[in-house]
């Protein structure tokens, strides 16, 4: 069983930047190397959007949206994801949520409760 928790959302203005992170832990030796992890948002009344993803060969992938603004990073040893997200605008403002699995496909095992992150003008 893989548990995931995420951290750093909060509020902020139209242009700021957060850093997610999200905490994998499992059962002993557990490592998230060589899985896929990946952020996904979900906003009120819309369904849940793949952000961004990274392989098990470190291999990105990002939404359109986010290109260029949000970077997808992780940490083997530490077994922790990230997300940097810089020039926040009011359409990132969603529950942002991590998951892993073996590979990137759209449905994903694991996932975490999510942390919410708002962006006003």
């Amino acid at each position: 069983q893989v548990q995931l928790q995420e951290s750093g959302g909060g509020s902020v203005q139209s242009g700021g930047s957060l850093k997610l992170s999200c905490a994998a832990s499992g059962a002993s030796g557990f490592t998230i190397r060589g899985y896929c992890m990946g952020w996904f948002s979900q906003a009120p009344g819309k369904e849940r959007e793949r952000v961004a993803t990274i392989a098990g060969t470190s291999n990105t992938w990002y939404a359109d949206s986010v290109k260029g603004r949000f970077t997808i990073s992780r940490d083997n040893i530490k077994n922790m994801l990230y997300l940097q997200m810089i020039s926040l605008n009011n359409e990132d403002t969603a529950m942002y949520y991590c998951a892993e699995d073996r590979w990137c496909q759209p449905e994903y095992k694991y996932w975490g409760q999510g942390t919410q992150v708002s962006v006003s003008s």
